[in-house]
């Protein structure tokens, strides 16, 4: 068997001791699987003095990161600490000049600065690998890079933030308004300190910014993603959206089309008897769409101490074995600058709106339709809120995006609404 594999971990949080945990208890398996005894000698995190609920006594403690990361000792830089800059990025940089290979689980960081790190690992001839930063435990990076390796990529989507999986699915089966759900996700841990990290998309687009450098082969722009969150999503949406056969998830679609890359993460309504559709709690699901293979579906654990530092340890185990993929599947000269395309494909829409209870409203909603080309497929009104107005439900025919802009920024002007309509794409899945 070859010389140990030397770790160091930075950042010892939920994901960073399960790393640990599975060092430990796995280690014959491992040095089986890998060909090589895999060993922890150096650990960094803020407080030495936490109660982490691991024996960490015989790796070396170093209160700064780059410590483990310039490290001797050290054959792999594993960075858990999180941030898309600061002492994550500097101590991976670091690493890397100091000739180890990196492993991180940081999709923040990948979706800002994946292609000046992957230029900078491979002009160094080390690796940087990062199965854990999407999806948590399921190996969506491998199935893509290598797996996939055949395939000129169709379309990539998927529920990718289990925090808002388990809001609307909550929202559903508990019949609970999202204030209520939110709050009871916050009060179990679910939420990210900033909560509009996974509500309001950020969380979710970071991952899906990463699938789409490696479906399309193109430098990754997160910036270029069109988010939406679900804080507009009400528990009558989701009753409607039931009356109807479909479910609302908060749905990435990344595709190349003739005009450029379209990345978008936003609710959608999706059929309820779907894979994306029976989809509960906080698991995540991935759908890759290959001109060879056809859709491939990929669901398991999204986040959480096991699943993801089993994504960890399987980057890890890779490197024992010698394998050295380019970072995002092809090497990062080739990966090309995608022009950002606002999304343009035809889809049927729902529209929820509240008018005013008064002889002509649905026509002129009509008529606002009529005028942007919309045609509609089932309109229904359902019993009053108040006195004064009623909830309408609309659902559109295949309609562009554009069509469905301007139809919402003129149905307030028709003097009949009760504030602002809410409009949901129902995807093709």
């Amino acid at each position: 068997m070859s010389s140990p594999l030397r770790l160091g971990i930075a950042g010892l949080g939920t994901v960073g001791i399960g790393v640990v945990k599975i060092v430990q208890k796995h280690a014959d398996l491992l040095g089986k699987r890998s060909g090589r005894e895999i060993t922890i000698t150096a650990v960094s995190a803020r407080d030495q003095r936490k109660n982490r609920d691991a024996d960490l006594s015989s790796y070396r403690w170093e209160s700064d990161p780059m410590a483990v990361a310039t490290a001797d000792d050290v054959d792999v830089y594993v960075e858990l600490i999180g941030g898309d800059s600061g002492i994550a990025k500097d101590s991976i940089e670091a690493a890397l000049r100091s000739g180890k290979d990196v492993i991180t689980a940081n999709k923040a960081l990948l979706a800002t600065h994946g292609q000046e790190l992957a230029e900078l690992s491979e002009s160094l001839g080390r690796l940087i690998r990062f199965e854990a930063a999407v999806a948590g435990g399921i190996p969506i990076i491998k199935a893509m890079t290598e797996a996939m390796a055949g395939n000129s990529v169709n379309r990539v989507m998927g529920v990718m933030n289990g925090t808002c999986n388990y809001i609307l699915t909550r929202m559903e089966s508990a019949g609970l308004p999202y204030e209520a759900v939110f709050e009871e996700a916050r009060q179990l841990g679910y939420l990210e300190a900033d909560p509009t990290l996974d509500v309001g998309g950020i969380d979710a687009s970071h991952k899906l910014a990463i699938l789409s450098s490696i479906a399309f082969g193109t430098q990754v722009n997160f910036n270029a993603v069109e988010i939406e969150g679900i804080e507009r999503v009400s528990i009558d949406d989701i009753r409607r959206a039931a009356d109807m056969g479909y479910r609302i998830k908060l749905l990435g679609v990344a595709q190349m089309t003739a005009r450029g890359l379209e990345q978008r993460m936003s609710p959608c309504l999706v059929p309820a008897d779907s894979p994306l559709g029976q989809l509960a709690g906080g698991t995540n699901m991935v759908v890759v769409e290959g001109d060879s293979v056809g859709q491939i579906v990929l669901r398991g654990a999204g986040a959480g101490e096991g699943p993801t530092a089993s994504a960890v340890i399987s980057d890890i185990v890779d490197v024992a074995r010698g394998v050295r993929l380019p970072m995002f599947g092809q090497p990062a000269g080739t990966l090309t600058p995608a022009k950002a395309a606002r999304t343009a494909v035809p889809a049927a829409y729902y529209m929820r709106l509240e008018l005013q209870d008064k002889p002509g409203a649905l026509a002129k909603v009509a008529s606002v339709l009529g005028d942007a080309g919309i045609s509609i497929d089932r309109m229904r009104q359902y019993g009053q809120h108040s006195d004064t107005s009623v909830p309408v439900l609309v659902v559109t025919h295949r309609t562009t995006p554009d069509a469905i802009d301007y139809a919402v920024e003129a149905l307030p002007k028709t003097g009949v609404l009760v504030g602002e309509p809410v409009e949901l794409r129902i995807e093709e899945v």
